[in-house]
């Protein structure tokens, strides 16, 4: 009977024990959890971030495809100026000594 007692005591003392403290797995499984949650959160604000700055890299593209659309507008009517015939005429004229062929100097290629 004095062998019962005893197995029986010492299983009361190392239950008490065991559920005294947190088990290994407990703990790493917490820690798990925890890694996890920060983790993902970190990876959360980092994903913020990039649409931010992604965003300001948008507007600045839109901006700078404006101004150079406003750029090709004034360097097409710089070509259609310059191309103009009146322009071509005058700067002959004055600056060439050009003159206006004779009728009879016109030879008409078809």
């Amino acid at each position: 009977m004095k062998q019962k007692e005893h197995s029986l005591l010492w299983t009361e003392k190392s239950a008490k024990k065991r559920n005294s403290r947190p088990s290994l797995r407990l703990l790493l499984f917490f820690s798990l959890v925890l890694f996890l949650f920060i983790g993902s959160s970190l990876f959360y604000v980092w994903s913020r971030i990039q649409v931010i700055y992604l965003g300001y890299e948008i507007s600045r593209a839109l901006k700078e495809g404006k101004a150079l659309m406003e750029a090709n507008k004034r360097l097409r009517l710089e070509v259609a100026t310059l191309k103009s015939y009146d322009r071509i005429e005058k700067i002959a004229m004055e600056e060439l000594k050009m003159a206006k062929p004779k009728p009879d100097q016109v030879i008409v290629i078809r």
